[in-house]
């Protein structure tokens, strides 16, 4: 089975439809919201990425050569070229599952090209590694973001230094505040304001190029071979801040399916990246004519009187940042849920018209505990920038490694032909990962502590799952034995149909056998219900129900959907009428067991696991909140499991 995360799977606006699908609004409509939704985090990395570059290759207080200065913007430039515009936007927009992208969907994909080999198994672990280590960048997004906003008031008068933290802290409160309203209405506003802000950071860019063509020169990949050839390690440590100028480029991929391929490409290659390559080239202009500009060189483009106002632009656009990257902590944990890698989170729908508008409660809790611990914890962007780079990073190289699989077996490429594709990437993934790597003691280590805590969680539960599946089933009494027992010898019958969940069709559910222990009663038409997770990202109607007869009073209903969809059991049992099922949910009856689980004495865990996999389930949403089935409708029967 496959499993976000996806990678920043992330768009909170979406017009329904995939790479190739057609989708329900207009080119124009889609390329403006995903340059709001989509390019939020890459596009606010000006605000600190050169001025982080410069200061690793100098260090603060040394002067800042014309070469270093060339060098910087030329390691900038071609990493925006081969990292997003030649690995993403060319190669993995390409390598959509079924529509979607992102780091889980290219998971499910490659699992599901390598079957139940070994390789499946690692291709699994590697989206465990990567979908924990993008909750790492889920919190220091927002926080890194909206305080190198902030500090832009330290530029236009001292006296505000004092309140950049609270200043930041007071909006990252309200962010994470107004998440369970929904993001629809402010989504609207996303792509005309980071327009705005892409043309903003352009004009000032280009005003300071026509003060020194001289960094054109910088185009020139001589410039950046020379940097690092003559400054050694101290230029494989800078390149860990020249990494900070592709963060966000995973959701060029993980949007997919929100945007679809076109204006994800049109508006990377028309709008965003001229953008970008223009302000950081307006920003190196004006280090060399101005070396005490690298103290904040973005803000520093600006005149006086146009800093107030771009400070809050720029506040503006690290809340996008922010809020796309939050929205995607809630899509990868769904998606991580149905694919058996967390347990059950409440999840609600704040739109009914947008499949991508869903808050998760626990997670924004989560997220906003973390985010305020960093900014309390580092206190500035500089510092904090330290911590960035090595979850971002890591998702890169798994991306490579399984976009490779997926070459190889589904597009079906000669394997000479994948590798001579994806290894050029990957060797500049590694070599931005081993740079980064250098910051652990710097920060690095709390994306990297974070990623293993989330990554012991989900591989705790996905085993701890499997251990409990194959020890209740030794336990249980075929299915087929039983209805043909019952059938032989029937009990007292009532009206009504019974509806038994389990996650194993081929035995008799625990509900069903207390049910029969303690009622001694038969319900007259009864339901072995289970619902399984597809490895697509969803499933059209035709394939959702699937109904086989047991016996003359049994039925078997199998309910499918995909990773990316949140179960709704009424509404796709109301489908299997048209297979001939009599549906009415005011005479059908849910039966559901309840486990209470305790640590055997002998178990496949360690006792810390053991006792892990049971808070989780503690924690865990009931059945029938998650599926969405009513709550009168439903009896359920507690059972006590030792695992």
């Amino acid at each position: 089975m496959p499993h976000n995360i996806a990678a920043a799977d992330g768009g909170s606006v979406a017009a329904n439809g995939g790479s190739d699908a057609p989708v329900k609004a207009g080119f124009w409509a889609l390329t403006l919201g995903c340059i709001g939704v989509v390019y939020g985090d890459i596009g606010t990395s000006p605000l600190y990425a050169l001025r982080e570059s410069v200061l690793a290759a100098v260090g603060p207080g040394h002067a800042v050569s014309e070469p270093v200065v060339l060098g910087i913007l030329s390691l900038i430039i071609w990493a925006l070229l081969l990292v997003v515009t030649a690995k993403y936007v060319l190669v993995l927009l390409r390598a959509d599952n079924n529509g979607e992208g992102g780091t889980l969907a290219l998971m499910a994909l490659a699992s599901r090209a390598l079957g139940g080999s070994r390789g499946g198994a690692i291709v699994v672990l590697l989206g465990i590694i990567s979908g924990a280590l993008f909750y790492g960048d889920a919190i220091i997004t927002p926080a890194l973001s909206v305080l190198s906003a902030v500090e832009g008031l330290k530029v236009a008068t001292p006296a505000f230094a004092e309140y950049v933290v609270p200043i930041t802290v007071v909006i990252l409160i309200a962010l994470f505040s107004v998440q369970s309203r929904g993001t629809a209405k402010v989504a609207a506003l996303f792509g005309p304001i980071t327009l705005i802000w892409f043309a903003a950071i352009a004009a000032a860019g280009l005003w300071h190029i026509g003060q020194n063509w001289n960094v054109l020169h910088s185009f020139n990949p001589y410039y950046g071979v020379r940097f690092l050839l003559a400054h050694g390690i101290i230029a494989f440590y800078t390149l860990s801040a020249v990494f900070l100028v592709v963060t966000g480029a995973e959701a060029l991929y993980a949007d997919l399916g929100h945007f679809g391929r076109g204006p994800i490409r049109f508006a990377w290659l028309v709008v965003v990246l001229p953008a970008l390559l223009i302000n950081y080239l307006g920003q190196g202009a004006l280090v060399l004519a101005d070396p005490k500009a690298i103290e904040n060189p973005f803000f520093l483009l600006y005149p006086h009187w146009a800093l107030l106002p771009m400070v809050g632009l720029a506040t503006a656009a690290t809340v996008i940042a922010s809020q796309a990257v939050i929205t995607g902590a809630y899509s990868l944990t769904q998606q991580a849920i149905q694919l058996g890698l967390l347990p059950r989170l409440e999840i609600r729908h704040t739109s009914e018209s947008l499949f991508g508008q869903i808050y998760m409660p626990r997670v924004n809790s989560l997220l906003l505990v973390g985010v305020l611990l960093l900014v309390a914890l580092f206190r500035s962007s500089s510092a904090l920038a330290s911590a960035y780079g090595i979850a971002v990073t890591g998702t890169m190289v798994v991306t490579a490694i399984m976009a490779i699989v997926v070459i190889r077996r589904v597009w079906h490429w000669p394997l000479i032909a994948a590798l001579a594709l994806m290894l050029p990437f990957l060797f500049i993934d590694f070599t931005f990962l081993s740079a980064n790597l250098l910051k652990i003691v710097e920060g690095g280590w709390m994306p990297l502590a974070l990623g293993a805590a989330v990554m012991t969680v989900m591989y705790t539960w996905k085993r701890g799952s499997r251990l409990l599946f194959e020890k209740t089933r030794r336990q249980e009494t075929p299915l087929e034995f039983l209805v043909a027992s019952l059938e032989k010898k029937p009990p007292i019958r009532v009206p009504g149909t019974a509806v038994f969940l389990t996650s194993d069709p081929t035995s008799a559910p625990t509900a069903l056998m207390h049910s029969l222990k303690h009622y001694k009663v038969l319900h007259e038409k009864n339901v072995i219900l289970t619902i399984e997770t597809a490895d697509t990202p969803r499933l059209h109607a035709a394939d959702r129900v699937r109904i086989e007869p047991v016996g003359e009073t049994f039925s078997r209903i199998i309910l499918r959907f995909g990773f990316m969809e949140t179960p709704n059991v009424p509404k796709a049992l109301a489908i299997a009428r048209k297979l001939g099922w009599q549906f009415d949910i005011m005479s059908t009856s849910f039966f559901l067991s309840r486990r209470l689980l305790k640590p055997a004495a002998h178990s496949g865990m360690p006792r810390w696991q053991d006792r892990l996999f049971i808070g989780l389930t503690r924690v865990a949403n009931d059945a029938t909140s998650y599926y969405q089935i009513p709550t009168g409708r439903v009896v359920e029967v507690g059972t006590q499991v030792t695992v």
